[in-house]
């Protein structure tokens, strides 16, 4: 009878020394410096990728994924997806940058600028229930690497040109 209390108690046992043995501790192993970079955002690590929200009435509700991979063509790709705006209808990504290295948190530009498959405005269509998504991107390469700009986003409607959408203030560096 003991034998058999002792049996579960010991295969428990074993299998907690097991699964605490087998655990690697991460704890002091550094982040590669790229990695750091794209997620903390600080002076010494600048923000190369954004996860930009917009705004609306009505709970409407708009997410850019604004990604500048490390690559020598300095190309930012907008994965831009919209919800709950009217269905079956265009609308247009715009973004619109302060000064050049004046990043100071505060978006003042109006200098909008409708985004695209690079130079060329793309809309994005939504469905029959209001949601839509585009992949959108832009070149950057005549921006040297380091330049810092204050950027805000919008989401227009394409045939009234009314603002459905607004981003807050995001700052960015080129890559």
């Amino acid at each position: 009878m003991k034998q058999k209390l002792l049996s579960p108690a010991l295969l428990l046992g074993s299998v907690i020394l097991l699964s605490l043995s087998c655990q690697k501790d991460v704890s002091n192993q550094e982040q590669p410096q790229e990695e750091i970079a794209t997620t903390i955002g600080t002076a010494n690590n600048p923000t190369f990728n954004l996860e930009v929200i917009l705004r609306g009435e009505d709970g409407r509700l708009g997410h850019i994924k604004f990604r500048q991979d490390v690559d020598p063509s300095k190309i930012i790709v907008l994965d831009t997806w919209v919800r709950d705006l009217e269905p079956n209808h265009q609308y247009l990504l715009q973004r619109a940058v302060d000064a050049a290295n004046v990043v100071d948190g505060e978006c003042t530009s109006t200098s909008w600028l409708t985004l695209g498959k690079g130079l060329t405005p793309q809309s994005i269509l939504t469905d029959d229930n209001g949601k839509g998504s585009e992949e959108l991107w832009r070149d950057v390469s005549t921006a040297a690497s380091g330049t810092a700009f204050d950027i805000h986003f919008r989401i227009l409607d394409a045939s009234t040109m009314t603002v459905v959408l607004n981003s807050d203030c995001y700052q960015y560096v080129v890559r």
